[in-house]
This record gives C-alpha cells, sequence and structure tokens, in this order.
C-alpha cells in the first residue's frame, strides 16, 4: 500500500509503498476515506514529540472497515467489512480501571496512530481493540467532515460539554484558532455562547468571525474580557497565563494545546486561581462513547464539522503541508488528505 513516511526528526516524508498492516484479532484495519493534517503530526516530525522511527504520520481518520479480527464481534453491536467507521485519536486498551470507568481518552496503556504505531496518512490503518474504539459514522456524515472532527474537534468538544459547559449568556474566550481553536469557536457559538477569538493571524480571525465569532482580537492579555470559560487553544506559556487573566471570578481554564518539553511546566497565575477561585483543567480527546452526544449536536444544530476544511490533498500533497505546518499559517482553515 502507499503511505507517507519520515525516516529521520523534520526529514522530508516521501510517499512510498509499504507493507499492509496486520489486523490485530481483537480489532480491525480501516481503508482511510479521509484523514485530518494536525499541527500534533508536524511535533512528533520535528521531534518536539519523539515518536518511534520511521513513522506514517496522521492520527485524525474515517474510513470503511477493510479486515476483521478474528476476536471481533459481527452482527448488532459488532463490526463489519464494509461498516463507516471513525476512531478516537487515543486507542484505549479497553480493560483499564479507566477505560472500564468510561475514561478511555486517559487510558495508560493508550497507543496512538502516528505516534506509537503507523497512523492514517495511509491507504490503510489497523485499529486495537475495536469494542473500545470505533465509532459508527451516521449516515449524514461525510468521510471528510468525519476527519475534521479528529482530535481538534472532539477535544474542543469535550472541553465546552464536559469540562467547562457554556450556553447563551456565558462569555467564551478562545486564544488560538487553529484546528482546534476554530472548532470551539464553531461549537460555543452553536451552544449559544458570545465568543471572542484570539490570534496573531489576520486570515484566522477572519475564518473564526465567518464560524460564529462575535468578536476578534490580536494577541495581548486582554485581562477585560470577564470570560466564563476561556481556552488555551495554542500550548504556550505566555497565551495559558493570558487564558488565566482573561475569566471572571469562579471562571474556569481549559488546556487544550500542547505544552511540551520546557514548556509544560508552565507557571499560570496561581494568585488568580485562588482569590477568584478559578478552575484550570485539561481536555485529551474524547471517548469513543461520548460520539454520540456530538453526533446529536451536529444534528441538533445543524453543524457542519467540515466548514473547518478549505483544503482537501492526496496523499503526494501530504507532505508539502506536514512542512508547512512549522511556518505561519496562510489560510484560516485546515486541510484533509483523501488517500
Amino acid at each position: 500500500m502507499r503511505a507517507v513516511v519520515y525516516d529521520a526528526y523534520g526529514a522530508t516524508p516521501v510517499v512510498r509503498e509499504v507493507a499492509p498492516p496486520v489486523c490485530p484479532a481483537d480489532g480491525v484495519v480501516v481503508r482511510v476515506g479521509a484523514t485530518g493534517v494536525c499541527r500534533s503530526d508536524w511535533h512528533a516530525f520535528v521531534g518536539h514529540d519523539p515518536v518511534p522511527l520511521p513513522m506514517t504520520p496522521g492520527h485524525e481518520l474515517a474510513g470503511t472497515v477493510a479486515e476483521v479480527g478474528a476476536e471481533v464481534r459481527a452482527g448488532a453491536g459488532g463490526w463489519a467489512v464494509g461498516d463507516r467507521v471513525t476512531v478516537p485519536f487515543v486507542v484505549a486498551c479497553g480493560r483499564c480501571e479507566y477505560c472500564r470507568a468510561g475514561e478511555q481518552q486517559v487510558c495508560p496503556h493508550q497507543q496512538q496512530p502516528g505516534f506509537t504505531y503507523p497512523g492514517s496518512w495511509a491507504e490503510l490503518v489497523a485499529v486495537p481493540h475495536a469494542a473500545a474504539n470505533l465509532v459508527r459514522l451516521p449516515d449524514d456524515v461525510d468521510v471528510v467532515a468525519a476527519a475534521a472532527l479528529g482530535c481538534r474537534f472532539a477535544t474542543a468538544f469535550r472541553a465546552l460539554h464536559t469540562h467547562a459547559p457554556v450556553g447563551p449568556g456565558d462569555v467564551l474566550a478562545v486564544h488560538g484558532c487553529g484546528g482546534v481553536g476554530l472548532s470551539a469557536v464553531l461549537i460555543g457559538a452553536a451552544l449559544g455562547a458570545t465568543v471572542v477569538a484570539i490570534d496573531p493571524s489576520a486570515p484566522r480571525r477572519e475564518r473564526a468571525l465567518e464560524l460564529g465569532a462575535t468578536r476578534v482580537l490580536d494577541v495581548g492579555r486582554h485581562e477585560g474580557l470577564d470570560a466564563h470559560v476561556s481556552l488555551d487553544a495554542v500550548g504556550s506559556p505566555q497565551v495559558a497565563a493570558a487564558s488565566v487573566r482573561s475569566l471572571r471570578r469562579r471562571g474556569t481554564h481549559v488546556q487544550l494545546g500542547l505544552l511540551l518539553g520546557a514548556e509544560a511546566a508552565t507557571p499560570l497565575p496561581m494568585d488568580l486561581v485562588l482569590a477568584h477561585e478559578l478552575t484550570v483543567v485539561g481536555s485529551h480527546g474524547m471517548p469513543a462513547h461520548e460520539y454520540a452526544a456530538l453526533f446529536d449536536l451536529l444534528r441538533s444544530a445543524d453543524l457542519d464539522p467540515g466548514l473547518l476544511v478549505d483544503r482537501v490533498l492526496t496523499l503526494d500533497e501530504a507532505s508539502d503541508a506536514l512542512v508547512a505546518l512549522g511556518r505561519a499559517p496562510e489560510t484560516g482553515g485546515i486541510a484533509v488528505i483523501r488517500p
């Protein structure tokens, strides 16, 4: 099969023929219909988030089941060749105490395509532990929109659905309008919140307005926002601190952007956290069983995650897109690959 592969950190990825994945006994092989281009892929590609090499990136995927493992149950509630599916980027073990409690997104034995094993920038990708990780794709969600759900939309949805729910009358501050930030803008507006989007990129600010932001701002501390909920969708010490400072008393800061290496020891203004009784929480993907609530929101709010997509690429165009993630954005949307 054809796949994008890089053999060294920062080395130009190439499309080449590789062996197809072996179907896990308790899992499936998915024929990839579409897969997202995410900045997390770039962090692994340049070595910020080290991965085993060689590696095929890609962790936001949708497609059809191409092969079913011997231990996978068929019939009602099971899986068969031809089923349309998507997958959380955290591929959980399904057996540990966290998985049994329904918290697969923090499974200590998790795998991640594109990070711990070859990912979805390929014609085929393996998904172990099908019972814990496969999500049946509704007929009214096309494959490109499903790939846009990826880690970004699902992470933003869980932030605003589970960790810090927002609704009419609430102010939501979104710091950073990449894929996860724009997803939060779209979801926050659909839930009725007043959304303030903050980003140094003019194209991204413009896209945030198109997706429902009431107001957009350039970078800065923005202490006067008086937000009920504020998200760091960038992943930097400065942005995380600015997010906390933008909150009203008893507000909630949600960390969505990755903080890696030395930046992981981010100093937050804990004086405000204490004096204003703020809540600080992280959001790391979403377990498969919570996708039903996400699909309900898509239907009830007539919400289309495909609105986030402004480029649909071939596998041969994917390498340039991965390298480009290290530069200032030229557009306000996200890219999806159709292998």
